[in-house]
């Protein structure tokens, strides 16, 4: 029979912690070695024990006092970098999810998740994959373009920036203006307003200067 795989669950709601907890404790490829308030309630949870004595895996609340979810991972993995950690959120916000994942959550999952779907993202986990849902990777991918854009010296609007990410991973100006949510006309405009301010003729010119930035992976 295969060994059970070892969980921390980490949260500052009593109630949330327990409801985990039991449900945990019916799976019987499970095994719930510990708890905690906040990350620091962690860190000083892993550090009075021996390794051997470590979790597999810590499911962990974001948003929690003292230290919150991309801290403590942070923290744990400088610490213990084979413990995996799944981030166990109400909170969809783009920065967070960046964050978290930029922090090393294997996985970031919401709440509102149903009990198998919440078995799957630990198993994954475990194993070393990554689990989320649509709406989560999706929030990681505009965080992520969000922030690939900022800093930028051309004098482009945010919006422009976004723009200027999908006409370099070859998008139509329809699937733009879908994306973004805004109507063709206004892509277009956003398009001419580029070529302008980059001193550029056309849109693959674009692209090429977006991937000479670096904004766009090759």
């Amino acid at each position: 029979m295969a060994e059970s795989v070892k969980v921390v669950i980490v949260d500052d709601h009593d109630m949330v912690r327990m409801g985990l907890k039991t449900y945990l404790m019916l799976e019987p490829s499970f095994e719930v070695i510990g708890e905690a308030g906040n990350g620091k309630e962690l860190l000083d949870w892993l550090d009075q024990r021996p390794q051997e004595e470590h979790p597999d895996l810590v499911l962990m609340d974001l948003m929690m006092p003292v230290m919150n979810g991309a801290e403590t991972t942070r923290a744990v993995l400088a610490r213990y970098p084979s413990i995996k950690i799944v981030i166990l959120t109400s909170f969809l916000e783009d920065d967070l999810v960046v964050e978290a994942v930029e922090a090393g959550a294997v996985s970031y999952v919401l709440k509102t998740v149903s009990a198998d779907e919440l078995i799957y993202a630990l198993q994954g986990a475990n194993r070393g994959m990554p689990v989320m849902t649509g709406d989560v990777s999706q929030a990681l991918t505009r965080g992520i373009r969000q922030r690939t854009v900022q800093g930028d010296s051309t004098g482009m609007t945010e919006r422009e920036k976004e723009v200027l990410l999908l006409v370099a991973e070859g998008k139509s100006n329809k699937d733009i203006a879908e994306e973004l949510h805004i109507s063709i006309k206004t892509v277009k405009t956003h398009v001419s307003n580029l070529l302008m301010k980059c001193e550029l003729e056309d849109r693959t010119q674009l692209a090429i200067y977006a991937h000479r930035k670096g904004w766009v992976q090759s």
